[in-house]
């Protein structure tokens, strides 16, 4: 297996999203999303209201991805700097800011990966209802459709929603939650509809364009041997994972977790033209996020529930999982199990599910980075588990799976969604403070150079 190596033109890239990385949140237009409203976040912790002021530096930024020697750049598009409320008339400078974005990513050399929406529903949706409506079917499948006539001419991959399985299951934690058990999966129901439509709109008005879903999957292992431990984990897999890949892909919903919807009185209500729309398109490959693994146990009386509601952990719910940390695995320092060979079994899973080619869009680890005496940020932590992860990758390369490329989270410093500025991930440091912008200039960190070498050599973890 050690001879493997990754395919020649692979997309070595990073990722970022609009709202914690753009800031101007009110200019040229722009109407206010769901995070731009939150009135919950921790205390102490920064808004999104500059972020990284990427939207006024994006020339800066382009330039280090540029010299980072990134082959791609995810990024996603605020719905409401192009349409500000959702599903109105359509804001010229918005359209003009990402296409300025585009065209200088192209002139660098560097392949646009753009995601329609990662967590930011425009807020005058939200107030009409959000996602409980089916109308916002119809917003965002027109929304897709301007996206596409603007940029399909020089965007080749597309995303559709990022991680719409958190939204779902962890919705509070990062901020999209308020439906309530009772209508939470029919407005799951009604993202997946869209998302179908989102793909006709790609093979409509860009026919040599690509376009897939961006789900966060991650291995669920057993606790233990015993059955009723596999059975949870199972159960576990089906509902976090596999309920969003098997409509995503195959248009209908997986059995095991059709039942379970059903047998908690959440099944969502599906029309015939649902249906239609669900089966009319599939897409040309998987995107998805992968942080950790999960491990679950038989189900207790009283399962322990994360106080901290992180959407990366396996929080457990009574009569289906109870969520157990794994003794086999060590944790950052936000608690965070690091599994590498997780990662290869996710990859694993999927292919062999689905016979698509992935991606992966988001992989990385969030860390108090801080500027040195020295001027430079020593993360060489990060490197150790970015390493970690591509050499598990490039196994499962080995093994068979067609992976084309690799989007580590994130590219440059953003505010992270339920930790603020505090809790860092990228290979370029922002100097800021929760509450102080300071210079918002940005600094190399050691992982900017590491990373910058590997891609020169295409993968090599020791170049």
């Amino acid at each position: 297996m050690s001879s493997a190596s990754f395919r020649e033109g692979f997309l070595w890239g990073a990722s970022t999203s609009a709202y914690q990385f753009e800031g101007a949140w009110d200019e040229d237009g722009k109407g206010p999303s769901v995070q731009d409203a939150r009135t919950h976040l921790p205390a102490g912790t920064s808004d999104f209201r500059v972020a990284s002021d990427h939207y006024h530096r994006y020339a800066e930024d382009v330039s280090l991805l540029a010299e980072l020697g990134l082959r791609a750049y995810r990024f996603s598009i605020a719905w409401s700097r192009v349409i500000p409320d959702g599903d109105g008339d359509v804001n010229p400078a918005g359209l003009d800011f990402y296409g300025r974005l585009i065209d200088a990513l192209l002139a660098a050399g560097i392949e646009p990966i753009v995601t329609m929406y990662h967590f930011d529903l425009p807020q005058a949706l939200a107030e009409k209802g959000g996602w409980s409506r089916r109308e916002t079917i119809d917003a965002f499948a027109r929304y897709a459709r301007v996206l596409v006539g603007a940029f399909g001419d020089r965007v080749r991959y597309w995303l559709t929603i990022n991680e719409q399985n958190m939204m779902i299951l962890h919705g509070d934690a990062i901020g999209t939650g308020g439906a309530g058990a009772a209508g939470i999966y029919q407005q799951n129901h009604h993202m997946l509809v869209a998302q179908a439509r989102a793909f006709a709109a790609v093979r409509d008005l860009a026919p040599t364009a690509l376009v897939g879903p961006a789900p966060n999957i991650a291995t669920v292992y057993a606790a233990s041997s015993d059955p009723a431990d596999q059975l949870a984990a199972d159960d576990f897999g089906a509902i976090r994972n596999w309920l969003y890949l098997d409509v995503a892909v195959r248009g209908s919903y997986h059995p095991t977790a059709w039942a379970y919807l059903q047998r908690t009185g959440q099944a969502p209500q599906i029309t015939d033209d649902d249906r239609r729309d669900l089966a009319a398109v599939t897409p040309d490959f998987i995107a998805f996020n992968y942080y950790s693994s999960h491990t679950v146990a038989a189900p207790s009386e009283s399962p322990e529930v994360d106080v901290a509601g992180d959407q990366q952990i396996a929080v457990g719910e009574a009569g289906v999982y109870d969520g157990v940390g794994n003794p086999h695995l060590r944790r950052n320092e936000f608690g965070w199990e690091i599994d590498p060979v997780g990662f290869r079994l996710t990859l694993r899973e999927i292919f062999e599910r689905y016979r698509l080619p992935l991606i992966v869009t988001e992989n990385g680890i969030g860390a108090f980075d801080a500027l040195q005496p020295d001027g430079r940020v020593h993360d060489d932590y990060r490197i150790s588990y970015l390493a970690a992860h591509i050499e598990q990758m490039r196994l499962a390369v080995a093994d068979g799976v067609e992976v084309f490329g690799y989007c580590p989270w994130s590219a440059i410093d953003l505010v992270s969604t339920h930790q603020g500025v505090a809790k860092r991930y990228g290979f370029v440091f922002v100097d800021r403070g929760e509450d102080d912008l300071r210079s918002l200039a940005r600094v190399r960190k050691d992982s900017f150079f590491w990373y910058q070498g590997l891609i020169a050599h295409n993968g090599a973890t020791r170049p």
